[in-house]
């Protein structure tokens, strides 16, 4: 009888190790930024696989009609490919973090190919900003034992999220706004994409319109947006508080 019950036991094992590997809030492989205590009233816009030509100047745009500081996490072959872009992305105060050279899921790499891939992604940022980045997103938010540390061991901060806009699938602007208002309790992380790991040029055209609507939709209720060190920031004030008693 133990034989099927361990057996049974080390498959649940196994799915719930597969499912933290990837999953945004999953705290199993090392601890990471996903977000502020719920209700919180501010949230952060993060955009993922830039810099892109021509959507990322075009968010820059509607980020700036906003007064808006988002958190963009590029990838180091595009930095090289647009250097121009990422120095427009600095310029208007946006921040810049770490999402690997080329984009690959870490789950399958190698400690010494996981290095290899954010040390050239942080060379590509500090010849491209003059800066060097000081967070990392893993690319599909997959990462294994080990993998944060050696993050870490680069200076860099883990980040994920708790909100998905599943904008990678191209859905027309009003969808994603819906995906969005469906998860967003206030202290939110709200994963978007200004670029795609494929190739330069693609199409974020509906990221940009979604992003005028919920700047729009939630300045108006009095939420604030920030980038993602100033809510850590503010994560580690709070918690210099002393407690109440």
């Amino acid at each position: 009888m133990l034989g099927p019950l361990i057996g049974t036991g080390a498959v649940a094992a196994a799915c719930v190790a597969g499912y933290q590997s990837m999953s945004p809030t999953g705290q199993w492989y090392g601890r990471t930024f996903t977000s502020l205590p719920r209700g919180t009233k501010q949230m952060a816009l993060t955009y993922d696989d830039g810099p892109n030509d021509p959507h990322t100047l075009r968010l820059l745009e509607v980020l700036a009609k906003h007064d808006v500081k988002a958190t963009f996490f590029l990838i180091g072959r595009f930095v090289e490919q647009r250097p121009d872009i990422v120095h427009e992305v600095v310029k208007a105060g946006h921040v810049i973090g770490n999402h690997t050279f080329t984009h690959p899921n870490l789950i399958f790499e190698s400690s010494g190919k996981t290095r290899s891939q954010l040390e050239r992604c942080i060379r590509a940022i500090e010849d491209a900003a003059g800066q060097t980045p000081r967070l990392f997103r893993p690319p599909f938010g997959g990462r294994r034992p080990g993998t944060l540390g050696i993050a870490r061991s680069l200076a860099l901060k883990p980040v994920m999220w708790n909100v998905t806009s599943y904008d990678w699938q191209i859905p027309p602007a009003a969808k994603i706004v819906q995906t969005c208002l469906r998860q967003i309790r206030g202290g939110d992380v709200i994963l978007m994409h200004d670029g795609s790991h494929h190739g330069m040029g693609a199409d974020r055209s509906q990221t940009v319109l979604a992003t005028g609507t919920l700047l729009e939709r939630f300045q108006a209720k009095g939420h604030a947006f920030v980038t993602i060190p100033q809510m850590m920031e503010q994560t580690a004030a709070s918690s210099l508080l002393p407690a109440v008693r």
